[in-house]
């Protein structure tokens, strides 16, 4: 049997923008505990602000949004999950292997099709 392997991995993380400071604080750190307590390693935390959503998402229109670079065992990524979609309030999330942490996130302007 291969053995685990830890990896490095890019959390997306979208929050209810109805949240208080203090609320979004503890659901961060809700999500946080969950990698450290399966001894993974948070290396980077990107706070994106407060942004419009793509579509609607349960009645919501906005959320807050982080990521989070962190490494762990391959294994506790789907125990993860099953702890995120029992977290009331966390709308999206998404977690996508990564092969750097970003020091800074740019995002590019969307080009306009030429009609």
């Amino acid at each position: 049997m291969e053995k685990d392997k830890n990896r490095l991995y890019e959390g997306m993380y979208i929050l209810n923008a109805t949240l208080s400071e203090d609320a979004r604080k503890k659901a961060i750190e809700k999500i946080t505990a969950g990698i450290t307590q399966r001894k993974g390693q948070i290396h980077k935390m990107h706070e994106m602000g407060k942004r419009k959503l793509a579509y609607e998402i349960n009645g919501k229109r906005e959320g807050f949004y982080y990521v989070i670079y962190f490494s762990i065992d391959t294994p506790h990524i789907n125990e993860l999950w099953k702890e995120y979609h029992l977290h009331e309030d966390l709308i999206r999330f998404m977690t996508l292997n990564a092969e750097c942490v970003k020091e800074t996130l740019e995002f590019q302007p969307l080009k306009q099709p030429a009609y």
